[in-house]
């Protein structure tokens, strides 16, 4: 695959991710659909460095927001990147059984519709991307 149809590989799969993110918030299984954000942004961000990244257009193996921004070569304006680093504490705090606990009663309803629509801010930046 040539770094476009990886690009989109990675869009679709956020695309779906989306999806079920919502279906969770919904279901108030507020610690999953906020697993499943970081994934959403995860994706874009691989998606990006794909097609950022012609010549070695295979993603790194991580799941580190922070780092993949860096990697796929975006300019992150401050509000988005503090975003970013919330959102990139959803994947260890929501699979590992000593961190699932606390993050469980952090994640209020108010808490996952607050981080939901961060989520989709940081979605709407990186699609204009």
């Amino acid at each position: 695959m040539n770094n476009i149809d990886l690009m989109n590989y990675w869009f679709e799969s956020a695309d779906n991710d989306f999806d079920t993110m919502k279906v969770l918030l919904e279901n108030k299984k507020n610690t999953w659909c906020l697993f499943v954000g970081h994934l959403v942004i995860e994706k874009l961000l691989k998606g990006l460095y794909a097609r950022n990244n012609p010549e070695n257009p295979i993603v790194p193996k991580t799941h580190n927001l922070i780092l993949l921004s860096q990697k796929a070569n975006l300019n992150v304006p401050n509000d988005i990147r503090e975003k970013i680093q919330i959102i990139n504490t959803f994947n260890i705090s929501a699979r590992y059984d000593d961190y699932k606990k606390s993050f469980q009663e952090k994640c209020t309803d108010d808490y996952t519709y607050e981080q939901v629509n961060n989520i989709e801010e940081v979605q709407r930046w990186l699609k204009q991307q």
